[in-house]
Order: C-alpha cells, then sequence, then structure tokens
C-alpha cells in the first residue's frame, strides 16, 4: 500500500503520485508519514519536504503552508515549493550569501523580518538542490 502525494501551490502542482514516505518540515520539526499514518492537519514552515518513491529520495523546497493526512492521502498546500532538480544551486547559493548579507545590515525590524524570510527560503533551496545532486 503506498500513499498518494500532491504538493499544490496557488499556480502550479509540483507533484502528484504515489510514494512510500513523506517528511514533512512542520513548524514543531520533521514529521514522517508512512501508510495508515492517523489523521493529521499541520501547519508546515519553510524548509525542505522529502518524497520516498521506490528507495529514491525526492527533495522540494517548501514556503510555508499545511498539509492534510487522511486515508493515506497527502495533500500539501504551500504558498510556493519548487523540486530539488529544478533549483538553480548557483542561482540560490547567491540569494541565500545576498540574504546573509540583507541581515547583517538591517537597521529595522521590518528589514530584519525581510532578510530572514529571504533567508529560509535561499537555505531551503540550497539544501533541495544539493540532496538531489548527493549519490
Amino acid at each position: 500500500m503506498t500513499l498518494t502525494v500532491r504538493v499544490i501551490t496557488p499556480g502550479k502542482v509540483v507533484w502528484d503520485a504515489p510514494a512510500d514516505e513523506v517528511i514533512l518540515p512542520a513548524t514543531s520539526g520533521s514529521l514522517g508519514i508512512l501508510t495508515g499514518h492517523a489523521p493529521l492537519l499541520t501547519a508546515l514552515g519553510t524548509g525542505v519536504m522529502r518524497v520516498k518513491v521506490d528507495n529514491q529520495w525526492t527533495s522540494i523546497a517548501v514556503m510555508g503552508g499545511f498539509a492534510e493526512v487522511e486515508n493515506n492521502e497527502v495533500a500539501v498546500l504551500v504558498n510556493r515549493a519548487e523540486r530539488g532538480d529544478t533549483v538553480n544551486l548557483e542561482q540560490a547559493k547567491s540569494e541565500q550569501a545576498a540574504a546573509e548579507k540583507a541581515l547583517e545590515t538591517a537597521v529595522d525590524k521590518q528589514a530584519k523580518l525581510q532578510a530572514q524570510q529571504d533567508l529560509q527560503r535561499a537555505k531551503a533551496l540550497v539544501q533541495a538542490a544539493e540532496l538531489t545532486k548527493a549519490p
């Protein structure tokens, strides 16, 4: 028995396929989902979601949203998501460096908050890309 997993953003469906296991970046920490999991609704933070199919992991950077698990179906509704194999790693690293610099030089709360959000997003993209390229 497998899970049916869907990752949906406002603009596109990023993933819609069966999977053996899912690891979600819940706001309270990583959350593993296997078949037969109890019904669940959880908030997601910015981080890397991992999907296991036939002993191979796919990494997806997700940026805030919710996940619902019920009857072996995992619905992930997020503001933005990008598969690790589609991330431009050099661009993501550049964005991470720019966000780190912006955080260091931020002078007010609004600028710091924006820089922190940009840094989290860039780190998730870098991690998803690097996990995809790992042997």
